[in-house]
């Protein structure tokens, strides 16, 4: 190259020094003179041919001279340009030019008409600062960069004009979208840019919402809630509680992959798996073999090893998520053919052979990895099956199991419940009484009877295991009749608590107690699970503080579950009201305080608090909703 030929180098205009074996010696202005008295700063470096891009071999007289004319060139009245903008109306009209890319060179004696070494900088400033070019570096030759540029199409120029005027007007378009925001109208889909912002932080995604904060907004969830309603951006059918809570409503992706291969005991007989007709994941079955109570629960611990990478997800929902429009599971969609119960003939399970002594106390408790024949059973179909040889041993052995404890002090509490339905096309809520069936309570002692075991198998054999418990309530001496009796008991019961240590579970009315009959959905089932697992195959046990870390871990993901299914819950209720516009219902008094009492709404199994209203305990009145605030989960209703 010759001295003085102008390169670019970082971007920057450069001119050559001169060579040196392999390199190239360049120059270039770092900062420029100012009126104000400060001097130019110059640098030189030694570079590849392959850092630098030649513009022209002609040398220019000083670095200087090609930015002078530069940013004369970039003045938006130059000459310059305005033939840049001649030239593209030139090309763009013939078809066999309008998209090839043709080198900076052509292009500049098109726009200047002469090669003027000076120049060069400055149009190639202009064309890759403005709307009608792009620019593709051709580097085929990696020791010889060259500059390509070919005319845009008009859709892209407008596109690209759009944006830079958003950009240099960004502060005044912001400002009339926060006043459209204060008047609730809003230019849609154009303000949705910056309504993502308040759907972000409405979702729990962030912690502040700026633009609530600018428009003189209360930045709260709720505000960001109404806000999305009233614009519409959002229908009364967006749950936001799931992902508020930091949950995914979508099931977990790992796949288990097939059961390993290992020696099960074949159980003889068949088991039970009583359900509600609409499970998809049954994870338990009872049988009584004449001697023992067998409880067989779903073995993907066989699979799930711990601190693995399905553990650690399962850890961290906690969980399957319920909700009125679908499950999250806490394990994959595609594990339940292979783990669930009575989807495959032979089931794989971990059992509990459970041997009762007379008052239906546990004399011992085996635990096994099996192999079981089960068949399915809904809720309805076992109550009318409750006199056959294989299912009256079970209903003798709930009944005698549920005194047992009661006489142990245990807390039995029976308030209605209400299963909310949502249809997945239209969005229209149902509300459907879940009906108490004898074989639901059944299956609870037997569960109940398992968890008991299985926290006395380890307790005897020293295995650390998460046990819960919980103190015993202050009950009042006298309880008002009916379900007011029944909601001031459930008032004294106390938090449960999980821990490695085992203690009393007053409630339940047992010495100590452990929840191991869900594991495909809790993950304090599971984690229990792989304890029994490594106990049965005589490999190293999770020690005591890190089984304690991984349950707190695993229990506080499940609170948050539960907190967004309730939330959920009452969402899709107050949904429910306000696409049933004309509901009216009855409210059963609760409990009769000075400034209000406390009703109960059994058709929709929510409580509300009403003030004024003379009722009796367990009375009934008819009410009607007042005012629905969906954002904030509340609704008032007036008696009627």
């Amino acid at each position: 190259m010759k001295k003085n030929s102008v390169v670019i180098y970082k971007n920057s205009c450069a001119l050559v020094e001169g060579e040196e074996s392999s390199k190239i010696l360049v120059s270039w202005c770092v900062s420029r003179a100012s009126a104000t008295g400060k001097k130019a700063v110059y640098a030189s470096q030694k570079v590849r041919p392959r850092d630098i891009i030649l513009l022209s071999e002609e040398p220019a007289p000083s670095v200087d001279s090609c930015l002078d004319f530069a940013e004369e060139a970039l003045n938006p009245e130059s000459a310059v340009e305005r033939q840049v903008a001649e030239v593209y109306e030139l090309l763009s009209g013939d078809s066999e030019t309008s998209s090839a890319f043709m080198p900076f060179g052509e292009l500049f004696e098109l726009i200047r008409g002469k090669n003027s070494p000076v120049e060069l900088w400055g149009v190639y400033c202009v064309l890759k600062k403005g709307f009608y070019f792009e620019e593709k570096i051709d580097s085929s030759d990696p020791e010889n960069l060259k500059i390509l540029f070919a005319p845009r199409s008009l859709e892209k120029i407008e596109e690209l004009k759009a944006r830079a005027f958003e950009k240099e007007h960004a502060e005044e378009m912001r400002s009339a979208f926060i006043r459209r925001l204060r008047q609730g109208i809003l230019e849609l889909p154009a303000d949705g840019k910056y309504m993502q912002e308040v759907e972000a932080f409405a979702l729990g995604k962030t912690e502040t919402c700026k633009i609530l904060k600018d428009a003189g907004m209360k930045e709260t969830v709720e505000r960001a809630h109404e806000i999305l309603l009233k614009t519409g951006i959002w229908d009364i059918t967006k749950n936001p509680y799931p992902l508020r809570w930091g949950l995914s409503m979508k099931s977990a992706k790992l796949s288990l992959g097939q059961p390993p291969s290992e020696e099960r005991f074949e159980v003889p007989g068949t088991a039970f798996a009583i359900d509600s007709p609409w499970s998809t994941d049954p994870d338990d079955a009872i049988a009584f073999d004449g001697e023992c109570l067998w409880v067989h629960i779903a073995d993907p611990a066989s699979t799930v090893l711990p601190d693995s990478p399905i553990d650690i997800s399962a850890r961290g929902r906690g969980a399957t998520l319920y909700l009125p429009e679908g499950a999250a599971r806490m394990l994959s969609e595609d594990c339940l053919e292979d783990y669930a119960l009575g989807l495959k003939e032979p089931s794989l399970a971990l059992s509990f052979k459970i041997k009762l002594n007379e008052n239906c106390e546990i004399e011992d408790c085996e635990v096994l990895k099996t192999l079981v024949n089960v068949k399915r059973l809904s809720y309805e179909k076992a109550d009318e099956l409750k006199e056959n040889p294989e299912l009256k041993p079970l209903f003798e052995i709930a009944r005698k199991n549920c005194e047992r404890r009661r006489k142990n002090g245990a807390v039995f509490i029976e308030m209605p419940e209400v299963h909310v339905v949502v249809d997945g096309e239209t969005k229209k809520v149902s509300m459907e009484n879940v009906v108490h069936y004898e074989s639901g309570e059944v299956v609870r002692e037997c569960m109940i009877l398992a968890g008991e075991g299985a926290a006395k198998f380890a307790f005897k054999n020293g295995i650390p295991f998460p046990y819960i418990s919980q103190e015993a309530p202050d009950i009042p001496a006298v309880l008002p009749e009916g379900l007011a009796g029944q909601y001031r008991l459930r008032r004294c019961m106390r938090k449960r608590s999980v821990g490695v240590t085992p203690s009393s579970h007053a409630a339940l009315g047992l010495g100590m107690y452990s929840q191991v009959t869900s594991p495909l959905r809790r993950y304090g089932d599971l984690i229990g699970h792989q304890q029994l697992r490594a106990f049965l195959n005589k490999q190293p046990l999770i020690d005591k503080d890190t089984m304690l870390e991984r349950i707190a871990a695993g229990d506080a993901a499940a609170r948050a579950a539960r907190q967004a299914e309730r939330n959920s819950s009452t969402h899709w209720t107050l949904v429910y009201l306000l696409q049933n516009s004309q509901w009216t219902g009855t409210a059963l008094c609760l409990s009769k305080e000075a400034k209000q009492s406390v009703f109960l709404i059994e058709e929709l199994g929510m409580e509300c608090a009403l003030s004024g209203t003379d009722c009796e305990l367990n009375g009934r009145i008819t009410v009607k909703p007042e005012k629905i605030d969906l954002p904030s989960l509340e609704v008032v209703f007036r008696p009627v």
